[in-house]
C-alpha cells in the first residue's frame, strides 16, 4: 500500500532485521522501480562530507574543489533515497535537510541556483528517536517530517515462522553457492534455532548458515551437532529451566 505513494517511511528496527531489504522492497513495488535506489549510511559518513556527498558542490566551494560535483540527490532523480542511521546525522545537516524536505530543491554548497529535487525518501535506523527528540540530539520538526508512515521490524527472535522460513531459504542459497544437496535441519536443530535469543538477528543468521553449510560434509540433513556450540548451550540451559 505504501510503495505506491511518495510518503517519506521511516523504517525501525534492531541492527541486522533487513531495514534495507525492506526498503529496497518498496522501492522495487513502487512506480520509481525503473529509477536509481541510492542508499547512504548517515553513520558512516562524517557529517562535513555527508554535506556535500548529499547536496553536491561547485567549483571553487572549499578547498580541492576544483570542479562541479553533483550530490546524491540529484543523482536519485526520479528514484529512491535510503538514509540508513538517519539518528547519527549531524543536526547542522538536519537543518539543512528538513528545509530542502519542506522547499523541494537544493543548493550545492557554493551554489546559488535552486536546484529541484524528485526523489521518495526512505529513513532507517536502530535508535530511539523519540529519545533523542526529547534529548535534544534529534530535530522534533524533521522527525515528524521523516516519520509520515512508521514501519517497526520485530527482531527474529520474535518472529519464529519467519526464523525458519529465513533459515530454510538461505540453506537453499548456499546449496546453490557451494554446489551441496543439504535438505534442511533435523527437528531438534530447529527446536535449538528457534530457543536461540539471534542478538544479531537475520544478520547472525545468514551468516550462521553459511558458516554452517561450508563445513557440512556428510549427510543430507543439519543436526544438532552441526550447529554452533553457543547456541547448544543456551537451548540447553533454557531446557534445564
Amino acid at each position: 500500500e505504501v510503495a505506491r505513494h511518495n510518503t517519506s517511511i521511516l523504517i525501525q528496527g534492531e541492527s541486522g532485521t533487513g531495514k534495507e531489504l525492506n526498503a529496497r522492497a518498496i522501492h522495487r513495488q513502487s512506480d520509481r522501480n525503473t529509477k536509481a535506489f541510492v542508499d547512504v549510511n548517515c553513520a558512516a559518513i562524517p557529517g562535513t562530507l555527508l554535506e556535500s556527498e548529499l547536496f553536491g558542490y561547485e567549483a571553487g566551494a572549499f578547498t580541492d574543489a576544483r570542479k562541479r560535483k553533483l550530490g546524491l540527490l540529484e543523482h536519485a532523480s526520479g528514484g529512491t533515497m535510503l538514509l540508513d542511521e538517519i539518528g547519527d546525522m549531524n543536526i547542522h545537516i538536519q537543518a539543512k535537510f528538513l528545509r530542502m524536505l519542506e522547499d523541494g530543491h537544493i543548493r550545492r554548497l557554493g551554489g546559488n541556483d535552486n536546484i529541484p529535487i524528485d526523489v521518495r525518501f526512505i529513513f532507517s535506523t536502530n535508535r530511539d528517536l523519540t529519545r533523542m527528540v526529547a534529548e535534544g540530539t534529534f530535530r522534533e520538526d524533521l522527525y515528524y517530517r521523516i516519520s509520515v508512515v512508521p514501519i517497526v521490524i520485530p527482531p527474529l527472535r520474535e518472529r519464529i515462522d519467519d526464523l525458519l522460513l529465513l533459515a530454510r531459504f538461505y540453506v537453499e542459497e548456499f546449496n546453490r553457492k557451494f554446489m551441496k544437496k543439504v535438505k534442511g535441519f533435523t527437528e531438534d536443530a530447529e527446536i535449538i534455532l528457534t530457543a536461540y535469543h539471534w542478538p544479531g538477528n537475520v544478520r547472525e543468521l545468514k551468516n550462521i548458515i553459511e558458516r554452517i553449510m561450508i563445513l557440512h560434509n556428510t549427510g543430507s540433513m543439519i543436526t544438532p551437532e552441526n550447529l554452533p556450540s553457543e547456541m547448544r548451550a543456551t537451548t540447553n540451559k533454557e531446557q534445564l529451566r
